[in-house]
């Protein structure tokens, strides 16, 4: 089986302006995190899929394997389709968020393992939601699995709703859950028909107002395996967020 890892890198980006080209103790942020995918040692190719010139030359100089897009795709979904396409030799791809260079074997490996079951065609990963304050936060996309560990539905509400813990603590806070709550993560990996397929698919109203991408495959009928993880990966989406990268990558190369 074929494996690759694609990292989808638009220049542009709102909350940490041209994020990607941000300085992480002397090279790009989009170029540590192909670094950490590389080292893992998972994959036949590692590949940055960029839409500018300017991240394309910056990765070249720091010799990581990258290539140019079309700069009109809605999302890094589409941009990795538009190689895949191209690659018939690829059997299943790997998603990961180029602002993430933390991102470990443990759980790419986690990953990878669904797709030892042949009818799994999509893949992605959640960990234990372990704090009330994370349960109710919208920017923390929960995920409710079936027995098989199949996606049943994603939201930024909190799912499973468990009455009796809500209604009991409707005055305070409580500090734990009472019951079990999985945080979806942004790891996905697809055969490559999969992927094809996802993003030839219209957008689908859940998706449209969870503003959830995943949801359109629930939508429409394909099936999302979802694997267990124990780490939850680092992104970058601030200043704030750099600074604790810069600090955390410093202290690991420390050791």
């Amino acid at each position: 089986m074929k494996t690759i890892a694609l990292l989808p890198a638009r220049l542009a980006s709102a909350r940490l302006p041209e994020k990607m080209l941000a300085d992480l103790c002397g090279k790009p942020l989009i170029v540590r995190t192909w670094e950490a995918v590389v080292a893992t040692g998972l994959f036949h190719e590692v590949l940055i899929v960029t839409d500018h010139s300017r991240i394309l030359e910056a990765a070249q100089a720091h010799g990581a394997q990258v290539c140019l897009s079309r700069p009109d795709h809605p999302s890094g979904s589409d941009r990795l389709a538009e190689v895949v396409a191209a690659r018939p030799d690829v059997d299943v791809v790997v998603n990961v968020q180029g602002d993430e260079p933390f991102t470990s074997k443990q759980s790419l490996s986690a990953l990878l393992a669904c797709f030892n079951d042949p009818l799994v065609q999509v893949a992605s990963a959640c960990c234990r939601l372990e704090t009330w304050s994370d349960y109710q936060n919208p920017n923390v996309v929960k995920v409710v699995k079936d027995v098989q560990g199949d996606a049943l539905y994603f939201s930024r509400a909190p799912i499973p709703f468990d009455r009796d813990q809500v209604m009991d603590t409707a005055a305070e806070q409580p500090q734990g859950l009472a019951f079990t709550a999985w945080q979806h993560l942004g790891l996905y990996a697809y055969r490559r028909e999969a992927l094809l397929r996802f993003t030839s698919l219209p957008p689908a109203p859940i998706e449209l107002t969870e503003k959830l991408e995943q949801l359109r495959l629930l939508h429409h009928g394909m099936r999302i395996r979802m694997a267990e993880v124990t780490e939850k990966a680092v992104g970058v989406d601030t200043a704030a967020d750099l600074e604790k990268a810069r600090a955390l990558f410093t202290s690991r190369a420390g050791k």
